[in-house]
């Protein structure tokens, strides 16, 4: 109890309150950027062997004690050097975080309207088109396949690279931190939503990444030519330009409208 009251008694407002809220952010966003990948696993599997450690020294178990505690000194480095990926992608990821877009809503702004754009025109040719926005959750471990791009994200590119003479046309862009990185991907089918027999396959696989992840994704019908877009696992059907632009908005707060 006297340790308690000389705690708050120690406790200096605003200071220590700003100290805690400023940690508690860094750790919540570190989260957030690691979750769904493999650093997420290292990171339990790490504190799984911290927790087995101290235990093996308060029990005295001096053989299990000495490996761990040489094992741990190297953990640092080994994480360092097998998740090098894992950690570019992390990195790479701040740049979304939602108060670092404040600093550079411009870039994403321009992003989203080339992508409304992009499915205006595929729209009005009938090329049918699949395109993943990743938010927060990486997509990687639910995507297969895919060529590497790299690229800036434009109307033309995206238009180029689903016309039908394209290699890479039948299946999705990945647009990850404001850039085209990957395409002709293969997103995880949905097998829960009950889908109109008008819609093929590029839907459901629409929907499918958005069971799995907070990805928005963007189909555009090849047979209709009808613009949809997947959200938390539920397809938003018959969108036009300035809706999806709207909707795009009220996700990203970016102001993605459909214009021309």
């Amino acid at each position: 109890m006297n340790f308690i009251l000389e705690t708050f008694a120690a406790f200096r407002f605003p200071q220590d309150a700003l100290d805690i809220i400023i940690i508690a952010v860094v750790f919540y966003n570190l989260f957030l950027l690691i979750r769904g990948t493999r650093a997420i696993q290292m990171l339990f599997g790490l504190g799984v062997l911290m927790i087995v450690y101290f235990a093996a020294v308060k029990i005295g178990l001096n053989a299990v004690s000495w490996v761990l505690h040489n094992f741990l000194g190297a953990a640092v480095l080994v994480v360092i050097i097998l998740f090098q990926p894992e950690f570019r992608r992390v990195l790479a990821n701040v740049g979304r975080a939602p108060l670092l877009r404040l600093f550079n809503p411009v870039k994403e702004e321009q992003v989203l309207q080339e992508v409304v754009k992009a499915a205006q025109s595929l729209s009005a040719r009938r090329v049918g088109a699949l395109i993943a926005i990743q938010r927060e959750s990486d997509l990687a471990a639910h995507v297969e396949g895919g060529i590497p791009i790299e690229g800036r994200v434009s109307k033309e590119i995206l238009f180029s690279i689903f016309l039908p003479a394209s290699p890479i046309h039948d299946g999705a862009v990945l647009i990850q931190v404001n850039s085209l990185t990957q395409a002709g991907c293969l997103l995880p089918l949905s097998q829960h939503y009950e889908f109109p027999k008008e819609l093929g396959t590029r839907h459901r696989a629409a929907v499918g990444l958005t069971e799995e992840t907070d990805a928005v994704v963007i189909v555009v019908s090849e047979e209709t030519g009808t613009i949809s877009m997947a959200l938390e696992g539920e397809l938003h059907h018959g969108l036009d330009a300035a809706a999806l632009g709207e909707k795009l908005d009220g996700i990203f707060g970016s102001g993605g409208e459909g214009k021309k």
